[in-house]
């Protein structure tokens, strides 16, 4: 359990409720982007945490001090790097819970992946999320454009630094 800011939350297995229940939420503009196929499709095509083995081995669920569902992270492994998903439950997001629910799920990729670097990418407009990550310990360290449902769009990469580090290995 990580507890800061007075707020703890638990990292879980993603169990398959917790997929249906992600698949139902509904965010608000411009955050509607972050929604997700309905949970029927996405088992059907297998996509995400919609594939029994992606989800066992890639994403977790957050539940809080109820044991409530109040998010998600995934930890896709690349090359000597864990580059994170993260969502939160659309009527927890904007209550300044954010740096504990990623600082919940960077300790996690920090016992899993001791070794790797951390990383994130954030679409630039996303101000609300960018200031969770960096009170989480997260520095934007590049920009890009990358490909969306949408078409091309500007991304921040962020890098976790830990506390007393310049840089990790």
């Amino acid at each position: 359990m990580n507890q800061q800011s007075g707020y703890s939350f638990q990292v879980v297995p993603m169990e398959e409720h917790h997929g249906a229940e992600i698949c139902a939420w509904k965010y608000e503009p411009p955050y509607n982007i972050y929604g997700w196929l309905p949970w029927e499709q996405m088992k059907e095509l297998g996509v995400e945490f919609g594939d029994p083995q992606i989800r066992r081995e890639q994403y977790v669920s957050l539940l809080d001090e109820q044991g409530e569902l109040c998010g998600f992270a995934q930890y896709f492994p690349m090359v000597g790097v864990i580059r994170l998903g993260i969502g939160m439950k659309p009527e927890r997001c904007g209550h300044g819970r954010g740096a504990a629910f990623v600082g919940a799920i960077v300790k996690e990729a920090v016992r899993r992946f001791p070794e790797h670097e951390i990383d994130l990418e954030v679409l630039t407009w996303n101000n609300r999320a960018i200031r969770a990550y960096q009170k989480a310990g997260f520095s934007i360290t590049d920009l890009y454009e990358r490909q969306t449902p949408s078409g091309m769009k500007p991304f921040y990469c962020m890098v976790y630094q830990p506390s007393g580090s310049t840089s990790r290995p």
